[in-house]
């Protein structure tokens, strides 16, 4: 028998809560017709909007019935998760998992994982384009997300909490349906029973009070389960027209309750709340299905219309907000196309400057922000929009790291010249050529100033080693600078000395005594160095009193300058040292031709004077070039004329060495 109510449920499509039948049809009759029909109140009001409400209310209160907990979902709010970021997604799903009812939360981690998975695939995909930008192989791309992690981690908690918790439940749920069953057997055996009507009735009430108390099952028998068990009820009802007061008794009862209903009802139309409305309505669903059993025939069509049409403001209202709502939803997706635009713009003129580039780089986040901060969009529209802002932002990426990816290669050259010229330091910076040491270092510091960007990594090492190598000539040059500086400082105190002893030197009148103090003076300044570059005009001044010593002793400017070049032939003879003797020649020949050449080009200049007197001015002048030119050159061949006899002399002394030797 048990097997039978079985099937009875899955065939079960005739028969509902509302029906209510009072008439002396036989039990036989009112069996057929429960069977054939849907209930006359809904049948009445078959329109769809109608059917979609009721649908609605159905599936949420089988929902609700599996578990006596489960309607706390009602109370939890669902966040608009698109415009939360992934960690923040983390954040939210561990507080649900934490602290609410597993079975009250589907809705919730859903919606989560939905956005998290798409924000999660977006980022997954832009490192992989920077991953491939930088070099590497899409097959060796691997990324390991913290954030993902976490969030694996959470979901697999509420899986396992969902899991158990509905294991635990089945065997529950199911024993429920068993009992159910049992009871709907127990119900259609009562019309078969012959004793008194009175127990039949106490058993019916206690077989009534057991269904209440049998506790939830299956949401997918739910429906089914009750239509069987409110069919059996009306055909027990029929049955009892044999005792009429007991069942007008009851249908007295079921009246007044459910004219309290569609009071209640009627008042929801005033609730503010309209989520609190609509789950209150569903709850009165429950109890005019559940707990009330039917009316008598003269008020069943009355009643439920009261009751549909109090159901019927309330979904019109739902339906007006939801309305509203979709026009928000579509001045969302405006927004949205709009920041869409605006991203495909700048991805459209992506720059090529770094500096512009990482301003729109800002600019595509501060997008990004505002579009998941936008709003809810028409649920047909959302997956497209979401294709569509995910194009747009991965077309600038790829135009942003094809630009990187170039300047990386640009960087990687600039590398390479910098430690081009780090090997150049590093060679040179113990040189002791430091005229042309210094020359190269200063032109390798000022080529590295040309080069532009190197990778980040590399950039303060390369530098740290390059500075590194320059300090270590330039502060060896200044250490013989400064030592330089010292003996020249000292060398301009003995001139100083020299040339103050010169100042007050007085000829004698004995001309060789003279001359020997003054090649004294020469001998001893020519001992002294080289003085600091700014006090060099010292060497001018000396000269200068030389000069006038020199007139006073009637002593031409060629013999003076051979008197003062006398001291370099001893300081040569000493040294001797083949090669300066050669610079020294060379320099000199050199002077020569430069004497000669000017002469010749001042006697051209000349001609061109050919028909002026002699006491023109610029004759004069030419004139007087010339004859200073004809001394010098007599003085540079002078000094040529002794260079040759030290030579000669250096010569010969070689040879009588040799000659001893032999």
């Amino acid at each position: 028998m048990l097997e039978d109510s079985k099937e009875e449920l899955q065939n079960n499509v005739g028969g509902d809560e509302n029906s209510e039948t009072t008439d002396a049809k036989t039990v036989s009759e009112k069996s057929t017709e429960m069977e054939s029909n849907n209930s006359e109140e809904i049948s009445s009001n078959d329109k769809q909007g109608d059917k979609e409400i009721l649908d609605e209310i159905e599936e949420t209160n089988a929902e609700d019935a599996e578990d006596n907990d489960n309607h706390q979902r009602h109370e939890i709010p669902l966040l608009d998760y698109h415009a939360m970021s992934m960690e923040n997604l983390v954040g939210e799903l561990q507080r649900l998992v934490k602290n609410e009812k597993v079975q009250a939360i589907k809705k919730h981690v859903d919606g989560i994982k939905y956005e998290f998975d798409l924000k999660f695939q977006e980022f997954l995909e832009h490192k992989k384009e920077e991953f491939i930008t930088n070099g590497g192989n899409e097959i060796d791309f691997r990324y390991n997300s913290v954030t993902k992690r976490q969030f694996n981690e959470v979901y697999s908690d509420y899986r396992e909490k969902r899991d158990a918790y509905y294991k635990n439940l089945e065997q529950n749920l199911l024993s429920n349906l068993e009992k159910r069953i049992q009871i709907i057997e127990e119900l259609k055996g009562l019309v078969n029973v012959e004793e008194d009507i009175n127990t039949t009735y106490k058993n019916f009430k206690d077989l009534q009070e057991n269904w209440r108390n049998a506790g939830p099952i299956p949401r997918t028998e739910y429906n089914n389960v009750w239509r069987t068990y409110h069919h059996h009820i009306e055909i027990f009802y029929d049955f009892l027209h044999l005792n009429r007061e007991l069942r007008d008794l009851d249908f007295k009862h079921n009246l007044e309750e459910k004219l309290k209903l569609i009071v209640r009802a009627n008042a929801l139309a005033n609730e503010p709340d309209l989520n609190k409305a609509f789950r209150e309505l569903q709850t009165l669903h429950k109890i005019w299905k559940e707990d009330i059993g039917p009316v008598g025939k003269e008020h069943r069509e009355q009643i439920w219309e009261e009751f549909s049409n109090a159901t019927k403001v309330l979904h019109q209202r739902r339906q007006d907000y939801y309305k509203e709502l979709d026009k928000v939803y579509e001045v969302n997706l405006e927004k949205k196309h709009k920041i869409i635009s605006q991203i495909k713009e700048i991805a459209e003129n992506t720059s090529s400057n770094h500096k512009e580039l990482q301003k729109q780089i800002k600019q595509i986040e501060a997008l990004r922000e505002e579009f998941f901060k936008a709003g809810k969009v028409p649920q047909k529209y959302n997956e497209q929009t979401w294709a569509t802002f995910k194009d747009a932002v991965k077309t600038f990426n790829k135009s942003k790291n094809a630009f990187y990816k170039n300047l990386k290669r640009e960087q990687q050259d600039n590398l390479d010249k910098k430690r081009a010229l780090l090997d150049i330091a590093l060679k040179t910076k113990d040189s002791e050529d430091w005229d042309i040491a210094t020359k190269e270092m200063k032109r390798i510091q000022g080529e590295w100033k040309t080069i532009g960007h190197v990778p980040r990594k590399y950039s303060d090492k390369i530098w740290n080693e390059f500075k590194s190598a320059c300090n270590h000539y330039f502060d060896r040059l200044h250490a013989l600078k400064n030592q330089s500086s010292k003996e020249e400082l000292e060398n301009l105190e003995h001139k100083t000395a020299c040339l103050n002893k010169l100042k007050e030197f007085q000829l004698s009148g004995d001309r060789s005594k003279d001359l020997a103090e003054i090649k004294g003076f020469i001998n001893e300044w020519k001992k002294y160095g080289h003085v600091p570059f700014k006090k060099k005009n010292i060497n001018n001044k000396f000269n200068t009193i030389l000069d006038a010593i020199f007139r006073k002793l009637d002593i031409s400017k060629q013999e003076s300058e051979l008197l003062k070049y006398g001291d370099k032939i001893q300081k040569l003879s000493a040294s001797d040292n083949e090669n300066a003797i050669y610079k020294e020649r060379l320099f000199i020949r050199r002077k020569i031709d430069e004497s000669k050449n000017e002469i010749r080009q001042l006697e051209n200049n000349l001609q061109f004077f050919s028909n002026a007197s002699e006491d023109n001015p610029l004759v004069k002048n030419v004139l007087k070039n010339i004859n200073n030119q004809k001394e010098s050159l007599n003085t540079w061949k002078a000094k040529l004329k002794k260079l040759n006899i030290l030579e000669n002399s250096i010569n010969k002394e070689d040879e009588n060495t040799s000659n001893e030797e032999e």
